[in-house]
């Protein structure tokens, strides 16, 4: 932070110590308002009871009790009790994820603890932190200015007024300052939730949490209620088209059963068993686990997820937009060379800098802040430190009088120095070389010698910036424009910036994927082609300039944005523009921004991304997905997490739909004829469905990413979830269990068995041949031995030995069998079973090694 002429003693504050901050946030409590209370374990209960299946189950144990069927009347309430806990459970680890995305979504706060800077989350800000504050921050806090310049601050939030009102530093010491309420220009206070639009400050916060303006008049941060997703919409309709099949199915098995058998009351109990087997209640569960644990899970590899559309709208993207620095490069900078009267000085590591080119390292950090947090203020002041050490130009007694900040109509900035035994006022100005020569007033013949010089560094990848000065002096008032300055060039500095480790990998993997990456930077044509071809990136189409943009009309742009990626000397503004011309053609748009005025275009793409280390309050509010770390690889890895987990889902969906067809058959066919013995009663309905409702949501979403996955074209924006492939293949595997389930159930009738037996050996094909789906589910392209040797999934084998030892239990102990009606199975039986279980769905083992290599990669 720059210091002002009167802040002198502001400088000095060092902050909190750690420990006196760890107390305060321990005693006065977190920086947040007041939010929902998280629901109790009844209250969690009472929502799982509620749903049409526990209400059926509750209904048939109800039925059950009246029969004088105690034990099955005691079965079915066990088994509502056991879902509770599984629905509770599996709410609580949602919970636990939402709640961990929630904090680190929280703003970001940089604050001064015993004299440093630090980045921590807004609700660990205290009293009497000290806060720096830039343009695109959200204010964290209630303070008090104790540094300010050409600070403006957005306080619509609180004062309804649109226009930002322009902030001062405080008179006399901030800790004995008294906050005053919002609205009114040149006041000292900044208030909690506001928006810096314009400069930079230092404040000492006053008040936190509730004891701000905003927690006074009870305005609460919460999420913003959305509607459903597309993806949502589709679920639901399904679920209610197949819960109306599934009440009329239900009714109509009553009636018949009472008809054909005489017995309404157990007509009843069938009719529930057809519901609850019709029933797909398993989707909107499985939906909201994948959303909040694939969300979870994609913040573990450094992409935060704000929204959750955008996990539908991963697997779409087309064209990813990046900025170059600090996405595709480290942001951080080094003075690579000097260029001044012509010559050129490659500055190296420990070597000293001959005396010519001192004074371009003197200006160049007399135009930088004196506490730099920007990477080429840093190099720049880095670089003064170790090569001017002993010399006259470095100035640790000058006077910073008036910063003239960059602004987009002058891509350069100036600093007006006093110094103590000087007569005149001092000004370094650094910039855009175009700019600085515009201060300089070039003509034609300097402005095409300068334009040579810059145009050989930027090939070289260097980023360039020119070097001026000026004199004023101190008896007359300081202009208020640049240009009212008599600027001469110093020369120009070549900043190097190497590219991150993996950007190559990264923007190789997306050309696989079908997804082309194309680069907006700020920086020079000749820098921005040369990292271009560093990393791989397509330069055949050349590089358009912000300049040549503005020339360009849509119809054009609309064309050459199909071969051009390059994208050099760029404004924020224009990004919205090439934005909105991708989309035009068809494109799906992730881009990426980290300042104020970023926000239109995050917010105009499909899928906007912000950069969490160095982007802006803002830019994060506005983007669907943050990069914590600010690296292009994990914009890529993001797209491969959002696109395995859309597979993933897509799988578990369609193991639903084909685990309920065989037990929808063998609840509704032995209705139909009087001398079949029923197979699915309510009971072992809820038994299977402790098997499915635990795979469904926790072995698929387990399983781990197909490495394929990034070598399958975008999905189409609009595709369904189930589109006709995927429900032909789930129904396919749905009909062909059942009818495996059928024929074992048939051969044991038409052999005399015993009802309670033909049931036992029935069911007993049923569960093998849900485990089989689960099994032959877990890839679409690999065989079963493939996915066991290959994928790793912790819970898979608990839920196979799980089911298969309950199984065993079920039919093996007598007191199981007779409270579930099953009868003793010999040894050829549990043959049957297993064999015919897994047969039924063998056939799409073979379209897997068929299908392959003729297809596209399947999930």
């Amino acid at each position: 932070m720059s210091p002002t002429p009167d802040t002198t003693p502001v400088l000095e504050l060092r902050g909190l110590s750690v420990a006196e901050a760890e107390r305060r946030l321990a005693a006065e409590g977190p920086n947040e308002l007041a939010t929902a209370k998280p629901r109790n374990l009844l209250q969690q209960a009472w929502t799982v009871v509620r749903q049409p299946m526990i209400l059926l189950l509750l209904v048939a144990g109800t039925i059950n009790f009246a029969l004088a069927e105690p034990l099955d009347g005691a079965i079915l309430m066990s088994f509502v009790v056991v879902v509770i806990v599984i629905s509770v459970y599996q709410e609580h680890k949602t919970e636990n994820a939402l709640t961990a995305l929630r904090d680190l979504s929280s703003p970001r706060a940089l604050v001064v603890r015993e004299g440093r800077q630090v980045r921590i989350a807004g609700r660990d800000v205290v009293r009497g932190d000290v806060v720096v504050l830039v343009e695109g921050d959200r204010v964290p806090a209630d303070g008090v200015l104790a540094e300010a310049v050409n600070l403006s601050v957005d306080e619509s939030a609180l004062t309804g007024e649109s226009v930002p009102v322009r902030k001062t530093r405080v008179e006399g010491p901030p800790d004995e300052a008294t906050m005053g309420r919002p609205g009114g220009d040149a006041t000292p206070w900044v208030f909690s939730g506001t928006l810096v639009v314009k400069g930079r400050a230092i404040a000492l916060v006053a008040g936190t949490g509730s004891n701000t303006e905003l927690g006074r008049i009870g305005t609460a941060l919460r999420s913003i209620e959305e509607g459903p997703t597309p993806l949502q919409r589709e679920i639901n309709r399904l679920v209610r088209v197949v819960a109306v099949f599934g009440v009329l199915a239900a009714v109509a098995v009553a009636v018949i059963y009472g008809l054909t058998r005489g017995v309404w009351l157990e007509g009843v109990l069938a009719g529930i068993a057809t519901a609850m087997a019709m029933l797909p209640e398993e989707f909107p569960v499985v939906l909201t686990v994948f959303l909040a644990l694939g969300a979870w899970r994609m913040s573990q590899r450094h992409v935060l997820t704000r929204r959750p559309p955008v996990i539908e709208t991963l697997g779409s993207v087309t064209v990813v937009c990046v900025d170059k620095t600090g996405t595709l490069t480290m942001n951080r900078m080094t003075v690579r060379e000097f260029v001044v009267g012509g010559r050129t000085h490659v500055v190296e590591p420990e070597a000293p800098l001959p005396e010519e080119f001192h004074e371009v390292a003197e200006y160049a950090v007399l135009a930088s802040p004196v506490d730099p947090f920007d990477p080429m203020d840093t190099a720049f002041t880095a670089l003064g430190g170790r090569a001017l050490a002993g010399t006259e130009h470095l100035h640790p007694g000058w006077e910073l009088v008036r910063e003239y900040p960059l602004s987009e109509q002058l891509l350069a900035l100036a600093h007006v120095w006093r110094s103590p035994d000087g007569a005149d006022y001092v000004i370094a100005a650094k910039g855009a070389p175009e700019a600085i020569a515009d201060l300089c007033h070039f003509d034609a013949d300097r402005m095409a010698a300068l334009r040579r010089d810059v145009d050989i560094a930027t090939s070289a990848g260097l980023r360039v910036l020119a070097i001026a000065r000026a004199r004023f002096s101190r008896a007359e008032a300081l202009p208020d424009e640049q240009h009212d300055f008599d600027f001469e060039l110093v020369g120009l500095a070549g900043l190097a910036d190497p590219v991150r480790p993996g950007v190559g990998e990264a923007v190789a993997d997306l050309s696989r994927a079908g997804v082309r990456t194309i680069m907006i930077t700020g920086d020079y044509p000749g820098t921005a082609l040369a990292i271009a071809r560093e990393i791989g990136l397509d330069s055949a189409g050349g590089v358009i300039t912000g300049p040549e943009l503005a020339k360009i009309d849509d119809e054009d742009l609309a064309r050459r944005i199909r071969t051009v990626s390059v994208f050099a000397r760029v404004v924020p503004d224009q990004k919205l523009r090439l934005v909105r011309a991708l989309k035009a053609d068809g494109e799906v748009v992730g881009m990426t921004g980290d300042g104020v005025n970023d926000a239109p275009a995050l917010r105009a793409a499909d899928i906007g991304i912000a950069m969490g280390a160095r982007g802006t309050d803002v830019a994060r509010e506005s983007a669907a997905l943050v990069i914590t770390d600010d690296d292009f690889s994990s914009i890529a890895g993001g797209i491969r997490q959002g696109r395995g987990m859309f597979d993933k889902l897509r799988r578990a969906m369609s193991y639903i739909i084909a685990v309920h067809v065989p037990i929808v058959g063998m609840s509704l066919i032995p209705v139909f004829v009087a001398d079949w013995p029923l197979v699915l009663l309510p009971a072992l309905i809820a038994f299977i469905e402790l098997i499915i409702d635990p795979a469904c949501s926790i072995v698929f979403e387990a399983e781990q990413i197909d490495p394929d996955v990034m070598e399958q074209p975008p999905r189409g924006l609009g595709e369904p979830l189930f589109g006709g492939r995927v429900l032909t293949i789930a129904a396919l595997q749905g009909v062909s269990a059942l009818a495996a389930v059928f024929a074992v159930y048939l051969w044991a009738v038409l052999d005399g068995r015993p009802d309670d037996v033909v049931r036992s050996v029935t069911f007993a094909t049923l569960v093998f041949g849900n485990l089989a789906l689960i099994l032959v589910n877990r890839s679409w392209r690999l065989p079963i031995w493939r996915t066991f040797r290959e994928r790793r999934n912790r819970t898979l084998k608990w839920i196979l030995l799980g089911a298969s030892a309950l199984l065993a239990a079920l039919l093996l102990v007598p007191a199981f069998r007779d409270a579930f009606g099953l009868g003793q199975i010999g040894a050829l039986d549990w043959v049957v079973a297993i064999v015919a279980g897994f047969a039924g769905v063998a056939w799409f083992e073979v379209y897997k090694m068929v299908a392959r290599p003729a297809a596209q990669p399947a999930p």
